[in-house]
């Protein structure tokens, strides 16, 4: 809000109201520059303890909890894929299997050191079969992997006896047991077995084998 005029009625009045005036106009001066130096000083006094005291943080809220997340647990992933590619690089597609096959009708086989009696018990039956698995229908790839966890699987639960699904091949091309011959020569290649015959008619004949696995160490 303005003043109102005020009136002067003399030259001494006039002198006195401009001396009032200068003295108003000292003041706000005087406060200003004030103000300035005070800004100043906080300025200069933080920038000292910023370099003193170095980068802070300020303190957590410790009105809040903070909960740490747990990590998820670990998993052996790599571990997990060497295993696989064990399993599959444990059992070549390039193996002959035929020079270690007994040359009879039945192309059965036994490990250097086992006796022909054992074959023999097999074509029997004197092992009851605990288990079996049916790759009929499989890829290659697939059933090779298949089949060696399976064995190796078989041989850590103490299994001896299983049997071994792999068709006769009639929906192959050329109605050729490609499957058969691959299966023939995987399990030649597998340590845990030591001998497998054809199935007897009863069991799927052609279509399988029947594998006596060595007894488990555990």
């Amino acid at each position: 809000m303005s003043r109102p005029p005020v009136k002067v009625s003399s030259l001494a009045e006039l002198k006195l109201v401009k001396r009032e005036i200068e003295a108003q106009a000292l003041r706000r001066a005087l406060r200003v520059a004030e103000l300035a130096r005070s800004r100043q000083q906080a300025a200069s006094e933080k920038d000292l303890f910023v370099r003193a005291a170095g980068a802070v943080q300020p303190l957590p809220d410790q009105r809040r909890v903070l909960l740490k997340k747990e990590p998820p647990a670990p998993q052996a992933m790599q571990y997990l894929r060497d295993e696989k590619a064990v399993l599959i690089e444990a059992i070549s597609d390039e193996f002959d299997a035929g020079t270690l096959l007994d040359t009879d009708d039945l192309l059965s086989f036994r490990q250097p050191g086992i006796g022909p009696d054992v074959t023999r018990k097999l074509r029997r039956g004197d092992w009851a079969i605990q288990r079996q698995i049916d790759l009929h229908g499989m890829r290659r790839d697939e059933a090779r992997e298949r089949l060696s966890i399976f064995i190796r699987e078989a041989h850590k639960q103490g299994i001896r006896c299983v049997r071994v699904v792999h068709g006769k091949g009639l929906g192959s091309p050329g109605k050729a047991p490609v499957l058969k011959s691959r299966v023939h020569s995987w399990l030649v290649q597998k340590q845990e077995v030591l001998a497998f015959v054809q199935a007897k008619p009863a069991d799927g004949g052609a279509g399988a084998l029947v594998v006596l696995l060595m007894a488990s160490r555990g």
